[in-house]
């Protein structure tokens, strides 16, 4: 399928926050990048102050599609993905029916392509049913038209070693990885919040930081000794990076993500009691926050993911120990980076284009994202206005989940405008149209 005939001339945005430069986006692709460029054809963009970006890729997001609509649906997700400056999404596994089999994942891959926000990229089940029992259909879901290369039970963790071994023998032979939610389910049991001084003095459940490390600490062992890729899902805690960064420098191949509220928030507002804070894995403390943008800005976080999880309101809006576990992300993601790593002068624009693109596309397999901003290549880009700010509104997005634990926090930056090959999704910070004609997958 072609991509879009149109033809946009964005002008004077600053390529991964450097010098001003225009760049042409004609049929899908970015045909030219200079100064003082023309095209009369062109429909032009004025991006004095804007910082361009590759569009952003999400490893790790829920759109709930098929079975829980009434959370989040692909066309509603993608939309808030769009939104959030995204041009790639990964669908998790753990919907109803569970991702689990080639049918499934197939379908996902084809209501991506329907809606046209952005490239929805399934995650394939690693077991059946999440269930932790047996192996998935991983072969055939790899040589499904949705190409799946990532697997995660995501929501549970692969808690069976040999199962775990298994899975990570399985997806060398496709060039795949293993996404593993790290937690140890014995050490988790009612588990309501990370444990510590916070969950000592409100008598909650407390969900202990080993119950991670213990079990990033088998599997990396796990990939080294089957010569595998393993991917580790929202690390939460300071010991959990430090063993990442010990099986990296080993030579073990593992890439790990942290989610934007994990970068940012603390268990201290637990004692709120409001449920839009419960979350797995849970906020942790202070000491681990600083670690998180430690690891990240030193690369032992490789990704951003944001494990945008949408709930219906009445699974929130309940008392603490009933309410669901899961925070919206997508629309919050870039602001919240900005605000933890750039702000803090941890990271510039062009480390945020390699985890929050480049990376992440690269983990996927996903050829044509993250790709840099340069002639010839496919034009997924997002502008910027990194001096904006802004107070999030839940009620205002355009996911269907109103449980973001930003609620009423003033922001920085802001996306102004998406370009999903080369057709903007977003112009002037709001939704336009989809792409009608979004490439096939590459392969």
């Amino acid at each position: 399928m072609a991509g879009t005939t149109e033809t946009y001339l964005i002008r004077g945005a600053a390529v991964l926050g450097g010098e001003a430069t225009d760049l042409l986006i004609r049929d899908g692709i970015i045909a030219a990048l200079g100064e003082n460029l023309d095209a009369d054809d062109a429909a032009v963009i004025d991006a004095a102050g804007l910082v361009a970006l590759p569009g952003m890729v999400d490893i790790h997001t829920h759109l709930r599609e098929p079975g829980r609509e009434d959370a989040e649906t692909v066309e509603t997700g993608t939309r808030a993905a769009a939104k959030g400056g995204y041009t790639a999404v990964h669908a998790m596994a753990n919907s109803n029916p569970v991702a689990d089999t080639a049918g499934v994942v197939e379908q996902v891959h084809s209501l991506g392509k329907a809606a046209g926000w952005v490239d929805v990229r399934p995650v394939g089940a690693v077991t059946v049913g999440i269930a932790g029992k047996q192996l998935a259909e991983l072969g055939a879901m790899a040589d499904s038209r949705a190409r799946v290369r990532v697997f995660s039970d995501d929501g549970n963790c692969v808690s069976d070693p040999v199962l775990m071994r298994r899975a990570l023998e399985y997806v060398k032979a496709f060039d795949g990885v293993v996404a593993q939610h790290a937690q140890e389910p014995r050490l988790t049991e009612g588990a309501q919040m990370n444990e510590g001084e916070v969950s000592a003095v409100l008598g909650l459940a407390g969900w202990p930081a080993v119950a991670e490390e213990s079990i990033i600490a088998r599997d990396v062992l796990l990939a080294q000794h089957v010569g595998s890729r393993l991917h580790v899902c929202h690390v939460s805690t300071s010991g959990s990076v430090e063993i990442i960064r010990w099986a990296k420098e080993r030579g073990i191949n593992v890439t790990a993500e942290v989610t934007p509220h994990h970068l940012l928030l603390t268990d201290e507002l637990v004692r709120s009691y409001d449920p839009v804070f419960k979350v797995n894995p849970p906020l942790r403390t202070n000491a681990d926050v600083h670690a998180l943008r430690a690891g990240l800005a030193d690369g032992t976080i490789d990704v951003i993911g944001t494990d945008h999880a949408p709930h219906p309101s009445e699974h929130k809006e309940c008392e603490w120990a009933q309410a669901a576990m899961g925070m919206t992300g997508l629309e919050t993601a870039l602001s919240v980076v900005q605000e933890t790593m750039i702000e803090t002068g941890l990271m510039t624009w062009a480390d945020f284009a390699r985890v929050t693109s480049t990376v992440p596309a690269q983990i996927g397999r996903v050829a044509d994202q993250g790709r840099p901003l340069a002639v010839g290549e496919p034009a997924n880009v997002v502008l910027v206005d990194p001096a904006a700010r802004w107070t999030v509104d839940p009620s205002a997005m355009a996911t269907m989940g109103r449980n973001s634990p930003f609620k009423g926090l003033e922001l920085p930056g802001k996306v102004v405008a998406t370009f999903f090959h080369g057709h903007p999704t977003v112009l002037n910070g709001e939704l336009n149209t989809p792409n009608p004609g979004v490439p096939a997958v590459a392969h």
